[in-house]
């Protein structure tokens, strides 16, 4: 597969829900391209259709006008497929099951034997530095950890696509940038092309090769910015100029997207 490959192609993408009270319109004239071995972020104010957008690519939410394709067939095909691991903004893990039942869960329904279930449980363990913690439950382990067993979760079927809808929002500081290191160092070892919501300007420039700025609903893409920082990335990179200049960028484009708004 061609490195220009796009792994995510929307043109002219809209969503229109209907409820009770008339339409509204979640995303409007959307044009997006993701290509493989990409990470996008996602950056919009509350409402603005990211997450939308990912459910979309999920095959969790039908869209209404324009087309989205998902490794150049559709949602629904690339659902069934598998060919995406999708990362909640809550860890969602079984209470009643052990970090390596969970992470199994996937692998039992796709019909993956005992064998290769315990060597992907075992990979995606050592992936996310959990080794050690598979008996555990999820209520023996910090919110950091559940959400680090989460992403094992959606790695144990090896899809290239890893849709992620603010998975570290809820953690404090300290925290998030751990794993915010952890996830780039996770992102270069496997190569995986990630599109990850977030509403942290500092958290989508220090991760991303691409930042797509959305406007309040309908959302819209307000802006794309290409992040040419370093692969290798410390965290103290966030006090250089060019970091400084890619998040002013990101900021203004946040308050144009503003303009939109009705």
């Amino acid at each position: 597969m061609s490195e220009n490959f796009a792994v995510v192609r929307a043109r002219n993408l809209g969503l229109t829900f209907q409820t009770g009270d008339g339409p509204v319109h979640a995303l409007s004239n959307v044009d997006l391209e993701v290509g493989k071995g990409d990470f996008v972020s996602f950056i919009g104010p509350s409402g603005c259709g990211k997450t939308t957008f990912l459910r979309v690519i999920a095959d969790l939410e039908r869209h209404t006008s324009g087309t989205i394709e998902v490794n150049g067939t559709t949602p629904e095909i690339a659902r069934k497929d598998r060919a995406y691991g999708y990362v909640f903004q809550a860890a969602a893990l079984f209470p009643w099951r052990t970090i390596e039942d969970n992470i199994a869960l996937p692998l039992e329904i796709m019909g993956f034997s005992r064998q290769q279930q315990k060597e992907r449980i075992e990979r995606t363990l050592d992936l996310v530095s959990l080794d050690g913690f598979g008996k555990k439950y999820p209520w023996q382990l910090s919110g950091g950890m559940q959400q680090r067993a989460s992403i094992a979760r959606a790695l144990a079927f090896d899809a290239d696509l890893l849709l992620m809808d603010e998975p570290f929002g809820a953690l404090d500081e300290i925290v998030r940038d751990h794993l915010n290191e952890q996830l780039l160092k996770l992102w270069d070892r496997t190569n995986k092309t990630i599109c990850f919501v977030t509403h942290s300007i500092p958290e989508a420039v220090y991760l991303s090769t691409k930042i797509v700025v959305m406007s309040p609903r309908p959302g819209r893409v307000t802006d794309i910015i290409d992040c040419r920082l370093p692969r290798e990335r410390p965290l103290d990179i966030r006090e250089t100029p060019e970091f400084l200049e890619i998040a002013h960028r990101v900021r203004e484009g946040l308050k144009a997207g503003h303009s939109y708004e009705q």
